[in-house]
């Protein structure tokens, strides 16, 4: 089974096309395209991201690899189960994820990490695709306010029902479980916002609802 994906040069967002060009001139090394998601299709965990890192996914193509929300994010997953091996911040590290997808709410990287309203409008096809491939028995993982207005977007709630909240849980109509965290971003854990101890936590009641 496949699910939709942007062409490597998708022209529906222009700014992001723009930057994705600009990139590809300053780091011709770079992945520079739209950061596929990674993992089974239809796992039990589905983690949403708002967006890949410029020298992060951006970088290595695959999401949340090479920055520091990714050690942050893979290092929870692999304590609990969902990912087995070592996290190298590299594509080819070996590591795999067991029973979990990650995904983004926009594929592209934005400028200053922000996507604008219509940019997150133009990618929402993709994450719709992810979440219709989900099974109604799984758990999803909304990483910041932009994937979880997003996630619930594409499912058609209306954003007011479940409002955004760090470790807040949401049953889902169809029987899923929604779960909140704060972004596992360098900001948010050098802030305080965030620590390892909470981020843990969300994680272990994934895999507790899963079980």
């Amino acid at each position: 089974m496949s699910l939709p994906t942007p062409a490597h040069d998708c022209p529906v967002c222009p700014r992001l096309a723009a930057f994705r060009a600009a990139n590809a001139a300053a780091y011709p090394s770079f992945f520079n395209g739209p950061v596929p998601s990674w993992g089974d299709i239809g796992a039990g965990l589905l983690i949403i991201g708002l967006a890949p890192g410029l020298k992060g996914a951006n970088q290595t193509g695959r999401p949340f690899t090479g920055d520091y929300a990714g050690d942050t994010l893979y290092g929870a997953l692999l304590r609990h189960g969902f990912a087995h091996g070592t996290y190298g911040r590299s594509p080819d590290d070996g590591m795999v994820l067991t029973g979990c997808r990650i995904a983004n709410a926009v594929r592209c990287v934005p400028p200053e990490n922000k996507p604008t309203p219509d940019e997150i409008n133009r990618c929402r096809p993709f994450l719709i695709g992810e979440l219709e491939a989900q099974p109604k028995t799984g758990v999803i993982l909304a990483l910041g306010t932009i994937a979880h207005q997003s996630l619930l977007r594409s499912l058609g709630i209306p954003v007011a029902r479940f409002k955004f909240a760090h470790g807040a849980e949401h049953q889902l109509a169809d029987g899923r479980v929604l779960i909140d965290s704060y972004h596992c971003s360098r900001y948010n854990t050098n802030t305080g916002r965030l620590t390892e101890a909470m981020f843990d936590a969300v994680i272990a009641r994934c895999r507790a609802l899963l079980a």
